[in-house]
């Protein structure tokens, strides 16, 4: 059992939607700037943001990293957001070393800056921006297997108090986000939703948590929520990383969609 490592999944909404006073991101804001009294202050965060995929996993190294505003269309306000924490590198090479350990090819990156999936919702959470922050990349292969694996490595890393976060969506069907609601996608949403919270409940083994992550293309309503998995799958690093069941499950509305969050403390 991991005992010094807190992890935690989060549904990170709508671009810069959460810093903006957007009315249909209440509940997700109100959600993310209380969910530190539930943790431990970290030393050292890790973010794997669905916003960032890699050839190989990429680490990010910069002792200062800069952000970067990925998203379009948003007012001006949006690209002045600020949120000055300071990088680990000692931390990514940590990270970057126990990857290639473990047949998993890795490198750092010193130039990317911190996408909208990590300073947004760490903005809320620790808006002090005083806890050094490392980004870890998706594999550009969305390979479920392989992203548990991430998750299981990153437990291994030496370094105590570290807060894991997995910063993606449990719903992310854009069309449905901005199309009228119907009775029929309310279901498929709150069956994935469901499907979810059993899969990841403390009644299963490790091994069948990860079985079931592995063949989530099988639940109900799966592809329907994810058209694309990239916004699910930092899940699997955060299951990964816990190898066993969740602690905390709790679901919001958020773009009129149930999203879930879910903890290991």
């Amino acid at each position: 059992m991991n005992t010094t490592k807190q992890i935690v999944f989060i549904s990170h909404g709508g671009g810069p939607l959460p810093l903006l006073n957007d009315p249909a991101h209440a509940a997700l804001v109100e959600q993310l700037k209380t969910l530190p009294q539930k943790l431990r202050k970290p030393k050292a965060i890790i973010v794997i943001s669905a916003h960032w995929e890699a050839d190989e996993i990429r680490v990010t190294n910069a002792s200062s990293p800069a952000l970067l505003y990925d998203y379009y269309g948003f007012p001006p306000e949006s690209y002045q957001i600020k949120y000055p924490c300071k990088g680990e590198p000692e931390l990514a090479k940590s990270i970057m070393s126990e990857l290639n350990s473990a047949g998993i090819p890795a490198k750092t990156e010193s130039k990317r800056g911190l996408d909208h999936g990590v300073f947004v919702p760490l903005k809320l959470m620790y808006p002090e921006a005083d806890i050094p922050v490392v980004q870890v990349s998706l594999s550009a292969t969305l390979d479920p297997a392989l992203h548990l694996k991430v998750g299981e490595v990153l437990a291994k890393i030496p370094q105590d108090d570290l807060l894991i976060i997995g910063s993606g969506f449990s719903f992310h069907n854009m069309r449905a986000f901005f199309s009228p609601a119907t009775a029929q996608t309310q279901q498929l949403n709150n069956a994935f939703e469901q499907w979810l919270k059993d899969s990841l409940s403390s009644k299963h083994s490790y091994a069948s948590i990860r079985e079931r992550l592995i063949n989530w293309e099988q639940a109900p309503g799966a592809r329907f929520c994810h058209p694309r998995e990239e916004h699910l799958l930092p899940l699997h690093v955060c299951a990964g990383a816990a190898g066993r069941g969740t602690d905390n499950y709790e679901d919001i509305m958020v773009l009129n969609k149930c999203a879930g969050f879910f903890g290991w403390f």
